[in-house]
């Protein structure tokens, strides 16, 4: 089986958790600009109000058995702190039925 991992990362910490993806040998990886906001629904600074966030939107598609260790690689390198902070991201898992190489048209990974 298959799964899909979206996560959805401050923009200053897409570089290290790509970097210890790659280190587990997830290399496959799919990355966006996106802009939102979360539960906070924006952020107040001074007398300034974002509504939304710059945030970067990582995907890759990995056999259930690694779904896990992805998880934690990007839990772990996504954290602001110890305890995690408003605005380090969320992370979506989905299972897939079927996946295909267009150059080939194999299925699978």
């Amino acid at each position: 089986m298959l799964v899909k991992i979206e996560a959805i990362v401050r923009p200053e910490k897409t570089e290290q958790i790509l970097a210890k993806l790659a280190e587990k040998g997830h290399t496959a990886v799919t990355r966006m600009d996106v802009y939102g906001r979360g539960k906070q629904a924006g952020i107040h600074i001074g007398d300034v109000f974002y509504d939304e966030l710059p945030k970067e939107l990582l995907f890759l598609v990995a056999e259930a058995a690694h779904e896990k260790e992805i998880v934690d690689v990007i839990t772990t390198q996504a954290r602001t702190s110890d305890l995690g902070n408003y605005g380090d991201g969320r992370i979506f898992v989905h299972a897939i039925e079927s996946a295909y190489t267009i150059s080939s048209g194999a299925e699978g990974l």
